[in-house]
């Protein structure tokens, strides 16, 4: 045997090989990172509602339609109002700022946002990814700034981190 015939029946061989496994195997993923059960067609997402002790007016629908937004643009699940082949549920438990840095003179330098989301995920398909567990972020922000004349924008940026937890624990599990 010559080096062609062999490197032929070595190609050959690993073809076969691939397309052995390819044939025997089914293999979930996106380009998101979701793995997601394939007879998967909907989800149910209905709005979070703010419990928390102290509440900011517009946390409850920016945190219920950024996970929305997160499921609608990265995967192909089709949003029902209940009832979805995978399901939310949950609240808003907590939304506190505490001083994060104390200065020299017993003030503080920093205070820190916190918000606190309670969520029960369920997947029909493969339950045992279903969970029922607390999810919570904080962003710090200068004590000098007033709550009230930043917490939009620190809202956002903790919905943000709170959203790709949640998606990640319900559909990232890899």
């Amino acid at each position: 045997m010559n080096f062609r015939t062999l490197m032929r029946s070595a190609i050959i061989t690993t073809l076969l090989c691939v397309a052995t496994l390819a044939i025997g195997c089914t293999v979930k993923y996106s380009f998101s990172g979701a793995s997601i059960p394939l007879e998967a067609k909907t989800v149910s997402i209905p709005y979070f509602p703010n419990n928390a002790p102290m509440v900011a007016p517009t946390l409850s629908s920016t945190l219920t339609d950024a996970l929305q937004d997160k499921f609608a643009r990265q995967t192909k699940l089709q949003l029902v109002p209940t009832g979805g082949d995978l399901a939310f549920e949950g609240e808003i438990t907590n939304y506190t700022s505490t001083p994060a840095a104390i200065t020299a003179n017993e003030t503080a330098a920093m205070n820190r946002l916190t918000i606190t989301v309670k969520v029960k995920f369920t997947n029909i398909y493969e339950p045992q990814f279903n969970y029922n567990k607390s999810f919570s972020s904080f962003v710090e922000y200068d004590a000098n700034q007033l709550l009230q004349d930043v917490q939009d924008s620190l809202i956002t940026d903790i919905v943000d981190l709170l959203v790709q937890d949640i998606f990640n624990a319900a559909v990232a599990n890899w």
